[in-house]
């Protein structure tokens, strides 16, 4: 099976800021290029950090309102520099969370949800800026065509991983989401074939219905 690569989603033409960008330049970037943050980068294209239009936020919030309205949120200290930062260096969230090109989406995603981030840089092993991917960047495999999932769960899982003949098992895949049918000769192929469809690209769920004609696990525990 091929599973699709960060290389192969992530955009390589990447909007970037030098580390001493002032705000305001910082500001019509973002505006200029219609995003909603860039990678800040030292001197060797190295990313430092990622500047996004929440850190810069922070200086309007910290400010006092006028009316009254609205009380002035209570910021951490780290949250404070960010508040009364000039440059990119100083607005940027830190540390940069990198991935790497040859990444597979699961990967990109996992990384994501655990550093609670919306987009990744892309560095090579010399830790240069080489793209960046985002959620919607990953989102992306979800809009394979339905025939082309189903091709791949019948000709690379089922056929060439699993050694099955094509009538074995039936495939149907609407939206994404995977019918299985038919028989097989071992009970414990079903759950093997099952997560082996889950992990194809482009599959949102799997259900089965097959069939099976030798309970190899009942036979194995009664020969124990």
């Amino acid at each position: 099976m091929h599973h699709r690569t960060v290389a192969e989603l992530m955009t390589r033409e990447v909007v970037r800021a030098r580390r001493d960008l002032p705000f305001k330049e910082i500001v019509k970037l973002l505006a200029d290029n219609d995003v909603t943050a860039v990678p800040v980068v030292d001197d060797l294209e190295r990313p430092m950090g990622v500047v996004s239009e929440a850190d810069l936020l922070r200086k309007s919030a910290d400010q006092a309102d006028p009316s009254g309205r609205t009380p002035v949120p209570h910021l951490e200290a780290w949250e404070r520099a960010k508040a009364e930062g000039a440059r990119a260096e100083e607005l940027m969230s830190a540390p940069a969370v990198c991935a790497r090109p040859e990444w597979s989406v699961v990967e990109a995603a996992r990384l994501m949800e655990v550093h609670g981030v919306k987009r990744l840089p892309v560095v090579d092993e010399t830790d240069r800026l080489q793209g960046i991917v985002s959620r919607s960047d990953l989102l992306r495999i979800f809009l394979r065509r339905d025939d082309a999932i189903r091709d791949e769960i019948h000709r690379d899982l089922l056929q060439q991983t699993m050694g099955l003949v094509p009538s074995e098992v039936t495939v149907e895949v609407r939206e994404g989401q995977v019918a299985l049918g038919g028989s097989v000769e071992f009970k414990s192929l079903i759950p093997i074939i099952e997560r082996l469809c889950r992990s194809v690209d482009g599959v949102v769920s799997v259900s089965e219905h097959i069939a099976y004609r030798t309970d190899d696990a009942r036979s194995s525990a009664t020969g124990s």
